[in-house]
């Protein structure tokens, strides 16, 4: 394969590896300023997803993860995608067919096929502040205790119950996004989903977590999802992200510039 586009001032950037018969949408566009056009490097039955940067261009701007992001989830609607992690940087096409897919070749055609008709989804929900806290204050005698405390006392007085209160508060939402992450958990593996519980990204999260679910019954998916919204309304602010990438669910080679 003739390595054109890859000079001295130009590497390649890899979004993730793919099936080998699998087009690129001449629309699609990755990172850099301009975003670079996307390409398919084959060899064999597997193939990767990749376009042409500067040597010197900066990476880790929002708009660079964005757009790996949007590379990897679109083609993961159409085709089973194995994601790179953010950053994967070669010398030029050439070393993405020798060094990344050749050498990787059987593992990455084998984990292709497991995924094969399947893809990520993300059941995200938060709760919404003044139901939850209404929730624990009546739930907590301490809670409603100190809550009346604060009120009541001038605020430097009242900084101690402050603290308290909000150490009431994170742990009692703590505990309530166990239960609730449990009651989710199993409610998606009713469908015979796989699950991979995420960290919460903010103080207020109830449900964060990940599923490998065929792409074909994603309806059945969104009407589980659409039942524990219904359960939890005025409660928990709950969506459902995908289809995407299986970034929970993959370890893929980084390649070596």
């Amino acid at each position: 394969m003739a390595d054109t586009q890859s000079t001295q001032d130009t590497v390649t950037y890899v979004y993730g590896i793919v099936p080998g018969d699998v087009e690129s949408d001449p629309e699609a566009r990755g990172i850099g300023d301009p975003p670079g056009k996307i390409a398919v490097v084959r060899h064999g039955d597997i193939a990767a997803l990749v376009s042409h940067i500067s040597r010197d261009t900066p990476l880790g701007k929002p708009e660079d993860l964005a757009a790996h992001a949007q590379v990897l989830d679109a083609t993961s609607g159409v085709a089973p995608v194995l994601p790179l992690r953010f950053g994967a940087v070669v010398s030029g096409e050439d070393a993405v067919a020798e060094e990344l897919l050749a050498q990787h070749h059987d593992e990455f055609r084998s984990a292709l096929r497991e995924l094969e008709g399947k893809a990520e989804y993300v059941v995200k929900g938060r709760y919404e502040e003044q139901a939850i806290l209404r929730e624990i204050l009546a739930e907590s005698e301490d809670a409603a205790r100190l809550r009346e405390a604060v009120r009541e006392k001038p605020e430097d007085a009242a900084r101690n119950d402050r603290i308290a209160l909000g150490e009431l508060i994170n742990n009692a939402i703590a505990a309530k996004r166990e239960v609730d992450t449990r009651k989710a958990v199993e409610k998606l593996g009713e469908l015979g989903v796989t699950v991979n519980v995420r960290e919460p990204t903010h103080e207020r999260d109830a449900v964060y977590v990940a599923c490998l679910g065929e792409v074909a019954a994603q309806g059945e998916l969104e009407k589980a999802v659409g039942e524990l919204a219904k359960t939890w309304e005025g409660r928990v602010d709950l969506r459902l992200l995908g289809p995407l990438a299986p970034y929970d669910f993959v370890v893929t080679k980084q390649p070596q510039e």
